[in-house]
């Protein structure tokens, strides 16, 4: 215990000591007013009012508003076109006798950035106001579109709990680090209409959600995606043309419609712009200003579809804001932007929000997380994001986000930040999230405990010593912090990953060390004591575990409990009412990290066999299942090793969304079904499988999925054996050198194949596999290869 404690004494002392250095100048400013010119706005008395309430939150103390220069030191708020600043852009300064902050935007909005800029500097705590003596700025945006989408519906996994009080805070919030949009949804979607966690109808949210807006003068876009069955039919054209009469009269303001070309709500383009002449004729009645942008998001696209569309696109309809990229946009930005026309302008929407089967997913993620993690975990990835966010950032004019809910919360911020000024460092960020968000004491600790979450996901789980050290540093800013901070939300998203994290990086170890002591009893098995050896196996393997790091567990249950409470997430399904598949990765938290459900299933059918011999032979065959023989080749293409055989034409790192690069997948498809998004041992046919098919290769639509083998015996003859799974069905083909090896086959349907392959094709040793697609599929997906020697 001593030794902890001394372990969270380094620490403190280590990340905070710039707080506490003597070099370290800061102005008290408590006993201040805000000072705003006589005929202000009333929009800048709103931003006054934000001032003054986001301080005593913070501090205690209630600044007033004045417009006279009463008291001893004032924060001045105005606005006026400066010669360095530009729409939107603030400066702020400390006058020369260190009494006043000047907080000027060019204009309104630039003096609400302004005061997020102030906030996010200070140190507000106790009674206290310290200003850092050398606070100054002058900043412009760098992208004129900054947003996030904060869908009201129930297939998000917080929103649908928040009340207008909330989503208040929250647009606040995001507007402190440069958002100008927001944008929310229609009460019909591709969801429920309702959920128990609703305060009030939709249809009621959304239009507190644009009054808010309004107040800070954001702009309120709306996604509306085409939900219809019909747009040919007047009968239908009246339906759904009644409906955005009702929803775009309910609204006090919006900005901008953006209407996805699917996902959902496939339209295809020749249907898709008539369709939208009529839209926005029922838009303009209401708000004559608005714009209406379009992505085209397709899940099955062809050349025929693109011809359209971008001939559609560039005849720049009056109605036209502008073109979306989004996920499930074949093509990638930079050839989209050579697409349409210079003068149209490209927003992007990137999902920050999930990591797998997502647009930006983790990059060769480790198996263990991404079955326990899931698909929509709490996912801070500043790293990232920001790597992200700027290389493809000068394709676009901005971005508004996906998001599903309060997981991808700090990367919403990080990635503002990144909008307002791709130059500014992530940890920058990071301490302006924590000292305004958490707590200014130890923001310096939670800056670096969030890098410490991204960094757990870095590499296998097995050899990632870092999840050790993250879980240290979330333990002692527990030990350090005031019972008020640990009610934060965000210090709880930060807590549970690091257990959770740490939870499965030591269960791993648990559970592969009964696989490996089942494995070798196994293999030690005679034909006289196999009957008892399989018995042993399918008890020792039934029997739980008693984890030494069970009390993690209980944390991370805890905090679940803390943040349904404090923020409305949902992270199970049946305690905390989420959809599943959306959020609830507690659910997830002891599911196998091994192949023992595998082995389970196949040790039971064994266990049937009439006689010991056919037992022995079963018994090697699963033991061996991914033994290629002597002198052949196997690869499980999701493992991070076997990348090093895949061809690759252009960077990962310059290609995130791998529109031209492979990529990790997950999943095993089911007979019956497009795809899946939960990570389960189950497939086909629903018969448990091996891990090996729980991951993949993919490549996506028409891009060629490539892997080269050298060091093969021209005199030798070989077969390919190659294992097909993946979370959806497709059609692909494989050559080898040229030759055709099979033409288009339905992936899905069967996990195993075997081929000869063609004694041509290696005469210099070497082969190079080509696995296609055809024009409309979703790309293909290998799992495992086996190259055998045929005696």
């Amino acid at each position: 215990m001593k030794e902890l404690t001394l372990y969270y004494r380094l620490v403190f002392l280590t990340l905070n000591v710039l707080y506490f250095w003597p070099g370290f100048s800061a102005i008290d400013f408590s006993g201040s007013c805000i000072y705003l010119p006589i005929q202000s706005s009333e929009r800048m008395h709103t931003y006054a009012t934000v001032l003054q309430e986001e301080i005593e939150k913070r501090s205690g103390l209630q600044w007033t508003i004045t417009n006279k220069f009463e008291c001893k030191k004032i924060i001045a708020l105005d606005h006026s076109p400066l010669p360095d600043l530009n729409k939107e852009g603030f400066s702020i300064r400390i006058s020369n006798n260190q009494d006043s902050v000047i907080i000027h935007g060019f204009d309104e909005r630039g003096v609400l950035y302004g005061i997020g800029y102030f906030l996010r500097k200070i140190t507000a705590i106790n009674g206290t106001i310290e200003v850092p003596e050398d606070l100054k700025i002058i900043t412009n945006p760098a992208y004129e579109i900054r947003g996030h989408q904060l869908g009201y519906r129930p297939k998000t996994n917080a929103y649908d709990a928040w009340d207008r009080q909330q989503f208040d805070q929250y647009i606040r919030e995001l507007a402190f680090f440069g958002a100008n949009s927001i944008e929310i949804m229609p009460p019909r979607t591709d969801d429920d209409f309702t959920s128990v966690h609703m305060r009030k109808p939709a249809a009621e949210m959304i239009v507190d959600q644009s009054k808010i807006c309004d107040a800070y003068d954001l702009d309120v876009w709306m996604w509306y995606p085409n939900m219809g069955s019909d747009f040919s039919h007047p009968d239908s054209l009246k339906k759904e043309l009644d409906e955005r009469h009702r929803v775009f009269s309910s609204l006090p303001r919006l900005d901008h419609l953006f209407v996805p070309g699917g996902d959902p709500g496939e339209l295809d383009p020749s249907l898709l712009f008539g369709w939208l002449d009529k839209v926005s004729v029922v838009l303009h009645q209401y708000h004559p200003n608005a714009k209406i942008w379009i992505s085209p998001q397709v899940f099955r696209p062809t050349a025929a579809w693109f011809e359209v569309f971008y001939r559609e696109i560039n005849k720049k309809p009056d109605w036209l804001g502008g073109v979306v990229f989004g996920p499930w946009v074949e093509v990638p930005l930079e050839v989209l932007r050579g697409k349409i026309n210079k003068d149209i302008p490209i927003r992007r929407y990137p999902d920050i929000t999930h990591s797998l089967s997502a647009q930006y997913p983790f990059s060769k993620w480790d198996l263990s997380f991404a079955i326990t993690l899931g698909r929509e975990c709490i996912n801070p990835r500043p790293v990232d994001e920001k790597q992200i966010h700027n290389v493809l950032a000068r394709y676009a004019n901005g971005s508004i986000s996906y998001s599903e809910g309060t997981n991808d919360d700090l990367n919403k911020f990080v990635w503002s930040a990144q909008d307002w000024n791709p130059s500014t460092p992530v940890i920058e960020t990071l301490r302006d999230y924590s000292r305004l968000f958490i707590d200014p004491l130890h923001y310096e600790a939670f800056a670096q405990g969030f890098l410490s979450i991204e960094k757990n996901t870095r590499g296998p789980l097995a050899s990632n010593t870092e999840i050790e050290s993250c879980l240290k540093q979330w333990q002692a800013l527990e030990k350090v912090t005031t019972p008020e901070v640990k009610e934060k939300f965000r210090f709880q998203m930060g807590l549970i990953r690091a257990y959770f994290d740490a939870y499965q990086y030591y269960r791993y170890y648990s559970e592969k060390e009964r696989e490996n002591r089942v494995k070798n009893l196994l293999s030690a098995a005679s034909e006289t004591t196999v009957t008892d050896d399989l018995q042993r196996a399918i008890s020792e393997l039934k029997k739980p575990i008693n984890h030494p790091a069970s009390y993690l567990k209980e944390r991370c249950f805890n905090l679940a409990d803390d943040l349904f409470e404090s923020i409305g997430a949902q992270l199970t399904v049946e305690k905390h009412h989420a959809m599943k598949g959306r959020g609830n990765f507690i659910d997830q938290i002891d599911l196998p990290l091994t192949d023992a459900p595998f082995y389970l299933d196949q040790l039971g059918y064994i266990e049937e066999l009439t006689s010991s011999n056919a037992k022995i032979n079963a018994l090697e065959k699963l033991l061996n299942r991914d033994n290629p023989g002597a002198g052949g080749f196997y690869n499980n293409l999701g493992d991070q090793v076997s990348w090093a055989r895949v061809i690759l034409h252009d960077s990962l790192v310059n290609d995130p969304g791998n529109l031209r690069t492979p990529r990790v997948s997950f999943g095993v498809g089911m007979i019956g079904e497009e795809w899946v998004h939960e990570i389960t041992p189950q497939g086909f046919r629903g018969q448990a499988t091996p891990l090996a098919w729980m991951n993949q290769i993919t490549t996506l639509y028409n891009t060629p999925l490539e892997i080269r083998y050298d060091q093969l015996n021209p005199k030798q003859r070989y077969k390919l054996r190659v294992a097909y799974t993946g979370r959806f069905r497709s059609k692909q083909k494989l050559a080898i050198d040229g030759v055709l090896i099979h033409d288009y086959l339905q992936t899905g349907l069967e996990p195993i194949y075997e081929f000869i392959i063609p004694e041509e094709t290696y005469q210099d040793g070497k082969i190079e596999l080509k696995w296609t697609c055809p024009e409309g599929e979703r790309g293909t997906q290998v799992s495992e290869i086996w190259i055998i020697p045929i005696p």
